[in-house]
This record gives C-alpha cells, sequence and structure tokens, in this order.
C-alpha cells in the first residue's frame, strides 16, 4: 500500500517565531524527513551564515527529540504530531484520495453525516459545503431540474437551494422568470 504514496508525504514552509526572520521547510518522503533554514538577518554577524540542512530517516528522526523540537517551536503542535503520526506509518489514505472522488462518494452520505465529516479536517470543511456536492445531492433528490432552477442555484448556491423549502424556491424562481422577462426588449419572445 505505501508504493500508492508519492515520494513526498508532507511539505510545509514557514517563518520562525517572532522576532526571528528566518525561513524554514520541513519536507516529510516516504523515506526521510529533511529540515532546512535560512537564516534572514541584518545582524552582521549572520550575514554570512549559509543555508542548513538536517536529513534524517524517520526512525532517527522519531528519535531525535532536539529536532523534535525545533520543528514544534517553528511549525507547532498539531505539525508535530501529524510528522510524527507519518514517521510511524500512520497515513490517512482517505485525505490522499483526488476530490472529486470524495465528492463522490460524499454524495452517497446522509446530511447528518456529512455534517460530522466537515468537522474531520479542514480539507472535508471545505469539501462538505462546495456546491459541486450539493448540486450532487440536489440531483439525487430531484427528479428534474430545470434550466430556470440550475440558474437559480448558480445564482444562491446548491447548498441554499436544497434548504430553502420549496415554496420559497418557487417564489424566487417566479421572481427571477418576472425580472428578466422585464428586461427582454419589446417585441421578442
Amino acid at each position: 500500500m505505501a508504493s500508492w504514496l508519492p515520494d513526498t508525504l508532507f511539505e510545509i514552509v514557514g517563518q520562525g517565531p517572532a522576532p526571528s526572520k528566518d525561513y524554514y521547510q520541513l519536507l516529510v518522503t516516504r523515506s526521510q524527513i529533511v529540515f532546512r533554514w535560512w537564516k534572514i538577518s541584518l545582524r552582521s554577524e549572520y550575514r554570512a551564515a549559509k543555508p542548513g540542512e538536517v536529513r534524517e530517516t524517520h526512525e532517527d528522526f522519531l528519535e531525535n527529540s532536539h529536532l523534535q523540537v525545533q520543528v514544534a517551536l517553528v511549525f507547532g503542535e498539531r505539525i508535530i504530531e501529524y510528522v510524527l503520526n507519518l514517521c510511524q506509518g500512520k497515513v490517512d489514505f482517505l485525505e490522499r484520495l483526488s476530490d472529486n472522488l470524495l465528492l463522490s462518494i460524499m454524495s452517497y452520505l446522509d446530511l447528518e453525516d456529512i455534517c460530522r465529516l466537515s468537522q474531520t479536517s479542514r480539507k472535508f470543511a471545505k469539501l462538505c459545503v462546495c456546491d459541486q456536492l450539493w448540486e450532487q445531492i440536489v440531483q439525487s433528490a430531484c427528479d428534474t431540474i430545470t434550466p430556470d432552477m440550475r440558474a437559480l442555484a448558480e445564482d444562491i448556491g446548491w447548498k441554499q437551494m436544497f434548504f430553502t423549502n420549496k415554496l420559497q424556491l418557487q417564489r424566487q424562481l417566479r421572481k427571477r422568470k418576472q425580472k428578466s422577462e422585464s428586461h427582454k426588449p419589446a417585441g421578442l419572445p
């Protein structure tokens, strides 16, 4: 299963904690951790400082508490926990599926499950509110979607359309139709 994974499992870049202006990169590949830094300082003693790099195998990184502390200081506790899990072989394969495949799977979930899934990660929170998912849900709930309904959904959003009751939708469609007819030049059908 590990052969399905890309060579780069995780990458993050960022600036060190204030007042530092130093720049850092953390790269997790299938076999090693790469921690790079660039010293950025106006102080004369650091101007000649060259970029640095530490490469460790996953096993060595798990035993190197000093490097773990450095990574945690720069990128935070959540990132170090995630990297430690990757080093231990705990890979979330579901998060690595394409968005289109995940959206297709999610369209079969109950609304309660979509709500719960949205609370699991930033990626799923974003996918659970995207129009592409809600368009699929509306299409599975409705027998037919008219061009007027599609145009309204593009204006208000598919999720909003799903949660709007039938009477309100009919009223909005009627208003939309009246508005478009009032903007047509005279004499056109």
